[in-house]
């Protein structure tokens, strides 16, 4: 689908140059001479480069809609993960570098979503948030509780995360899977 290139918005993906960008920040500038532009920066889906582009509204570009289908989470094996179609039983491998530091949050049987264009895996999107376990944290100081501290913890599958001073060894908390943050408590 063809579109100006001052319609491009953030998370548009968009044949350029020959490859698949997805459009991060967007800003519209006008400057005092010549017509106005839309700066965008954009990430390489195939290899994560990054790309400064402007695109003035009197061009057209490549709109690329996305394949989403939902999978689950079977195994891990060395650097190579599967994953099965949720309505057709097909078996897909992503490799550890496609799924970068998210693969850490992967539980088995989690349900994810693939991104693909034209059968290539492009990203997995996992759940916002996961409920992992502490495996080790520091102990609680007398008077630390009153101040909004956090102290280090390491979650089960040896990710690291700063927790409440409450938080202690064995209790299972609930942790964003975009950046490793702690949300909360898990319900027992």
């Amino acid at each position: 689908m063809r579109i100006n290139g001052n319609a491009i918005r953030p998370g548009n993906v968009v044949e350029h140059k020959g490859g698949l960008w997805r459009a991060v920040k967007i800003a519209h500038t006008q400057p005092g001479k010549g017509g106005a532009y839309l700066q965008v920066e954009l990430r390489n889906l195939r290899d994560g480069s990054k790309l400064n582009e402007r695109f003035r509204a009197s061009e057209n570009v490549e709109r690329v809609r996305l394949d989403q289908n939902d999978y689950q989470f079977l195994f891990s094996d060395g650097d190579s993960y599967t994953f099965m179609d949720s309505a057709t039983y097909e078996q897909v491998e992503v490799s550890a570098a496609q799924l970068g530091e998210q693969a850490g949050y992967l539980q088995d049987g989690m349900a994810v979503t693939i991104e693909s264009h034209e059968g290539l895996v492009l990203g997995v999107s996992l759940p916002e948030h996961v409920t992992m376990e502490v495996m080790d944290t520091e102990p609680v100081l007398k008077g630390q509780t009153a101040a909004a501290s956090y102290k280090p913890a390491l979650l089960e599958n040896s990710i690291r995360s700063s927790v409440p001073p409450f938080v202690g060894v064995g209790d299972k908390i609930v942790v964003s899977t975009e950046d490793g943050a702690y949300v909360k408590r898990a319900d027992s």
